[in-house]
């Protein structure tokens, strides 16, 4: 049987359909049409959704660390903060997957094959319930071991393990909303993905609040909160997917992984998750330094990370709208016109970091504040924050720099310079220095060193103008 054709935009030779990235690209920022009206209002009008989306994910991320650090201490927030990376390593891989089921799926739908699009859905189902449990095996039953192997302080292993292993025992439901909402927005619902999200982000919060704040629960019941909140998520995907609201309706007993579109999905999907991993390994890597200085310094490193993804909102959505700009007005043929949004995009996505950077480094002790009254924590959250905030507009390059190039059909480019030079460069240049002087400013000015690395090569690489048949940045 078919289904009336969908369009489907794909980014040239890039991996990943335009809509599907992260939380991103939602029905209504999709329909936006760059080719024609002012670009900074079509940019802006774009981006504004994915920011709010984007958003409640990072009140989300946030809600757990605020309230731990203002109703426990900065003990149990260092207990918190320690194991955020080591989080995404665990389940960086398997939503990378989810995308590239998303490419199968949304492929097969804008195809109108409604066999295969089901084929893919309910395989896909099927390797999330796998992955998820063994995921979650692995995790409650070496939660000591993985601690330890992240340098994890004695004094900070018995709220650490308390908070991982119960977290862990719910890592089940984070990759199952991952694949679901994956899922629904290759069937081209977007909106009720993101009214799940603000629904689970509301119940954790509530939850914090009344478990620890109401009934002294502890930092274990920090984690508790979010697996219900996130049981809740997925289980309002589920039952709309199951009741065929979203455009295709999942039978129970056909779930099983299929052989072809399994090998779409790895296909798609691995490179995607080899990225999370590699990411969500770096990074707790330089957790595992973090780990080796005080609690204090440890709290205030992941209160800093916590205020970061806020900061930064304004530049990843910015270039995610530049993403599907470029993608539009060179598919057109309209190469004036990407030339100029490009420098439009590129100025604002620079000027707002550097502007956010600012008040960043203004409030930034008025900010920790907010997630901990601890001295300690606050001068060290504020320490890094003021060694990063003034350089923002480095990151503002490389995040723009990467959307031009994955526009324009060049996915590979960013990926590699993103993970050299913020992943593995990063890693090194923490562990030789932290041998010459073990002083966690060392980890701090790694940030401003590595995106300064990664913008000279994607500026290089744009000016040179090879990256596609015209040089569209140079008059």
């Amino acid at each position: 049987m078919k289904l009336p054709p969908r369009k489907v935009s794909v980014c040239l030779d890039s991996p990943f359909p335009i809509d599907i990235i992260p939380l991103a690209m939602s029905a209504s920022s999709s329909t936006v049409d760059f080719s024609t009206g002012s670009v900074s209002a079509k940019i802006i009008a774009f981006a504004f959704p994915l920011f709010l989306g984007n958003l409640f994910q990072q009140l989300y991320n946030a809600a757990d660390t605020l309230i731990v650090g203002n109703f426990l201490g900065p003990e149990a927030l260092a207990a918190l903060s320690s194991s955020g990376s080591l989080i995404f390593m665990l389940v960086g891989f398997f939503n990378g997957m989810a995308v590239g089921a998303g490419v199968v799926i949304s492929h097969a739908f804008g195809a109108g094959d409604k066999e295969r699009t089901e084929r893919a859905i309910h395989s896909d189902i099927a390797f999330g319930i796998i992955a998820g449990i063994a995921i979650t095996l692995f995790a409650v039953i070496f939660t000591p071991s993985i601690l330890r192997w992240i340098s994890t302080p004695e004094s900070l292993l018995p709220l650490s393990s308390a908070y991982f292993r119960i977290y862990s025992a719910g890592i089940f439901f984070s990759v199952m909303y991952n694949i679901l909402m994956g899922i629904m927005n290759a069937l081209g619902d977007s909106r009720h993905p993101l009214y799940y999200l603000i629904i689970s982000s509301v119940i954790n919060i509530v939850l914090d609040l009344l478990f620890i704040a109401g009934f002294k629960m502890g930092v274990g019941s920090a984690a508790f909160a979010t697996i219900i909140s996130q049981a809740v998520s997925s289980i309002l995907c589920f039952m709309r997917l199951v009741k065929g609201e979203a455009g295709m309706k999942i039978k129970l007993k056909a779930i099983h992984m299929d052989r072809k579109e399994m090998r779409g999905i790895i296909t798609y999907g691995l490179p995607s998750g080899l990225q999370n991993s590699i990411i969500g390994f770096a990074n707790t890597v330089v957790q595992a330094s973090v780990n080796t200085f005080p609690s204090a310094a440890i709290a205030g490193f992941g209160v800093y990370g916590k205020i970061e993804g806020f900061v930064l909102l304004p530049i990843t959505t910015l270039s995610l709208a530049l993403t599907t700009f470029t993608a539009q007005t060179m598919g057109a043929g309209n190469f004036e016109r990407t030339r100029s949004g490009i420098k439009t995009g590129m100025f604002m996505d620079v000027v707002s970091g550097e502007i956010l950077g600012i008040l960043l480094y203004i409030t930034a002790p008025f900010l920790v504040s907010l997630f901990s009254s601890d001295p300690e924590v606050i001068m060290y959250g504020t320490k890094q924050s003021r060694i990063e905030a003034l350089f923002y507009f480095l990151p503002a390059i490389s995040h723009a720099s990467a959307g031009i190039l994955r526009g324009a059909g060049k996915a590979f480019v960013p990926m590699l310079v993103l993970l050299s030079a913020w992943c593995i460069f990063r890693v090194i240049f923490v562990r030789i220095v932290l041998l010459l002087s073990h002083s966690i400013m060392l980890i701090y000015i790694a940030y401003p060193v590595t995106w300064v690395l990664s913008s000279i090569i994607f500026i290089v690489y744009l000016f040179r103008g090879k990256w596609f048949s015209r040089k569209i940045l140079v008059s």
